[in-house]
């Protein structure tokens, strides 16, 4: 396969330590166009912007996740509207509600969350959205702001994700869609249309089957297309070069 978008990677994760600059000059050669690198910190998100600026195919997207919420500054506002004006910086995220764990809390996820939705507005930036067991409020934030972008590794309801298709939104899907316990995401891609899908590792995490529990990257998104071709009646690459136009589309990315 060739002509892959991966839409969602976080090449900063420590699981790539040991040979990330040997992985990242190899991916073009496995058939990877382009990689966008989510941001879940301040150190991740200038350290997405420093792949931009070593790799033509990176794009960074900069924000704080839900589960470093309490690491939350009022003067880091200021720092993201700053690095979202790096050339290759096309998007604030991932942003979102992650309630798997209850920590941080509720209290403390929802204002970061709702802060980094209006900086999205006023750079008029999409966003990239994690929503883990989060659905109700997550949902009743995107009604309010009604930004652009993905919610990504989707695991919601078909239901949730007509919600989210009917806001404008693009659904991002994982690995997950391999997977033998996958129905609800699987009946999700099924409700999705071919211009609102977007193809992503999430990596290191949510390898494919049959590479699942181990370390992913961009280059076995390929597994996660040919799924997702199945359902939707198409060859692999066919998949792939829609998800890849959708992504530019979302993103906002010229060529």
């Amino acid at each position: 396969m060739n002509n892959i978008f991966d839409s969602h990677a976080h090449y900063d994760d420590a699981r790539f330590n040991e040979d990330r600059a040997e992985l990242l000059s190899s991916l073009q050669n496995k058939g990877v166009r382009a990689v966008l690198n989510a941001g879940c910190d301040m150190c991740s998100s200038r350290e997405g912007i420093r792949y931009t600026q070593q790799y033509d195919y990176f794009y960074a997207a900069v924000g704080i996740h839900p589960q470093a919420a309490d690491e939350f500054a009022s003067a880091d506002i200021e720092e993201l509207r700053q690095l979202a004006q790096e050339e290759k910086v096309v998007a604030i995220g991932e942003i979102g509600l992650d309630y798997h764990y209850e920590t941080p809390s509720r209290e403390i996820q929802k204002p970061v969350f709702e802060a980094q939705l209006q900086l999205a507005k006023e750079l008029d930036m999409p966003v990239i959205v994690h929503s883990r067991e989060a659905t109700a409020d997550v949902m009743a934030l995107l009604h309010k702001y009604q930004p652009k972008g993905v919610v990504h590794c989707f695991s919601g309801s078909a239901e949730t994700a007509k919600e989210v298709l009917a806001l404008g939104m693009y659904i991002g899907f994982t690995g997950v869609v391999t997977f033998g316990n996958a129905k609800k995401v699987l009946e999700a891609a099924t409700v999705t249309p071919l211009n609102r899908l977007l193809l992503e590792t999430d990596c290191p995490y949510m390898a494919p089957a049959p590479f699942r529990g181990k370390r992913c990257d961009s280059s076995m998104i390929a597994f996660t297309a040919s799924k997702l071709a199945e359902i939707k009646g198409l060859e692999t690459q066919q998949l792939i070069d829609i998800a890849t136009e959708n992504t530019y589309r979302m993103y906002e990315i010229t060529r």
